[in-house]
């Protein structure tokens, strides 16, 4: 993605160099590698029907952030469509075997998995910051470039062999190798559109509505069970949206 956006830096003319763009492209760089970092130390040893739940906690600390740094002050109507939105979510990501209670917080994956949330969401606020201080497309970039050079960073921190993991690469995995990019490439790129047109906690509260799709793909593909449970929860997250985008 990096390379693919080389050109794009010859085609605009919204590039600020100031000490504020600068600082925000860095602080992008290290949160979003260490939330992704500490994201995979989570699902190395975690559940994920344990850790899918904590996502909903990242709008609740993109509010305080955005609060703090962005001045983006929620009205009642965004609040409860944000708690709604996390209420649903455990009717959806909350299963009859792996209950979601304080006993879990003691462990490594949890912790690790606050952490990325953390992480991440004070990321999210620096991606909104960027975006005022240019444009969607300046963002993308500065995203996928400065999320590459703090990755390397870690790689070397962390000893890992990119010629090991090259070679043991199996060729059968080249169409995913690629998939993944651009998919992910897609999804920041309208992520960078919503933090443009809405506050911060609002957008991340949005974007647990992807648990809907889950339950569909889940319920149809692999014959999932408790889909009346599910339905539930889908039907307060929806109810939550609404209010956020229809009152923000």
């Amino acid at each position: 993605m990096s390379l693919a956006c080389i050109p794009l830096l010859f085609t605009s003319d919204k590039l600020p160099y100031s000490f504020e763009f600068l600082k925000c492209s860095l602080l992008i760089g290290v949160l979003g590698s260490l939330g992704n970092g500490f994201l995979i130390k989570a699902l190395e040893s975690g559940d994920l029907s344990v850790l899918g739940p904590i996502n909903s906690y990242k709008a609740v600390v993109g509010l305080l952030f955005g609060m703090l740094l962005l001045k983006e002050m929620p009205n009642l109507y965004g609040i409860w469509g944000m708690l709604l939105i996390i209420i649903g979510s455990y009717f959806v990501l909350d299963t009859e075997k792996e209950k979601i209670n304080w006993s879990v917080f003691k462990r490594k994956d949890i912790q690790y998995r606050f952490l990325a949330l953390i992480f991440c969401a004070a990321e999210a606020i620096y991606l909104k910051k960027l975006i005022l201080l240019s444009d969607i497309k300046i963002t993308f970039i500065i995203w996928c470039t400065f999320g590459l050079i703090f990755s390397c960073l870690l790689i070397f921190i962390k000893r890992i062999s990119l010629f090991k993991q090259i070679t043991a690469f199996n060729s059968k995995f080249v169409g995913d190798f690629f998939a993944i990019p651009i998919c992910t490439g897609i999804m920041q790129y309208t992520t960078n559109f919503v933090f443009a047109n809405m506050n911060v906690a609002y957008a991340l509260s949005l974007f647990q509505l992807s648990s809907i799709l889950s339950i569909v793909l889940g319920y149809k593909i692999f014959k999932e069970t408790n889909i009346i449970k599910k339905l539930l929860g889908s039907f307060i997250m929806v109810v939550g949206a609404v209010m956020i985008i229809v009152f923000k």
